[in-house]
């Protein structure tokens, strides 16, 4: 892409940040966004196929940059206490953009793209994890119920908010993922079925 390209692609999200910042995306016309622009139509669908495919490229450009400065995404699973710092962190220094792409209609999907994103990298680094439905669940339950949980309660004590999402992660992993394998069954395993219990203290009573 060159020079004059870049400007106009610049001119193109500049104007569209601005109409999206005041309404839905649903309302967002080529028309109006293209004359903040000062562009012709046919110059904006040379970069973009209609205002969602925009709106969806920027809010993947967002959250790239996001994960991006992210030491170790796997921490979700082995440090949850600096990887909500780091995710709380990176998320604030972004806010101003996120809050306008991911409103309205969109506002369920950043949840959805954390997901995405957090699992194809972690499942790079775990493939096995990739076909286990309890890891599945326990990186869905970890992500979304973060968020959530923090959306809900931001306007608080954000640091009370934190410490308790930490804490309930960390509750979680210890639950099911103890050695990798799921604590309820390694408990199971290391108890003896009642019948041989008794079979073993009628033979040591012998």
């Amino acid at each position: 892409m060159d020079l004059r390209q870049q400007r106009t692609r610049r001119s193109i999200i500049n104007a569209f940040l601005a109409l999206r910042s005041e309404k839905p995306l649903e309302k967002i016309t080529v028309r109006e966004l293209t004359d903040k622009a000062v562009i012709h139509k046919a110059t904006f669908y040379l970069h973009y196929h209609d205002i969602y495919e925009l709106s969806e490229s920027l809010e993947e450009e967002v959250i790239n940059d996001v994960l991006t400065g992210l030491s170790d995404p796997t921490q979700l699973l082995t440090d949850t206490e600096r990887f909500n710092e780091e995710l709380y962190c990176l998320l604030m220094a972004h806010e101003s953009l996120l809050s306008i792409l991911y409103s309205g209609s969109r506002a369920g999907m950043l949840a959805v793209r954390l997901e995405k994103r957090l699992k194809e990298y972690i499942f790079s680094r775990h493939p096995d994890y990739r076909d286990d439905l309890e890891k599945n669940v326990i990186l869905t339950y970890l992500i979304h119920g973060a968020y959530h949980a923090y959306m809900h309660y931001r306007g608080g004590d954000t640091k009370t908010v934190l410490l308790m999402i930490d804490k309930m992660a960390a509750t979680v992993l210890k639950l099911y993922t103890v050695g990798g394998e799921p604590a309820v069954q390694q408990e199971q395993s290391r108890e003896e079925p009642e019948e041989k219990k008794e079979d073993t203290a009628k033979a040591e009573s012998v």
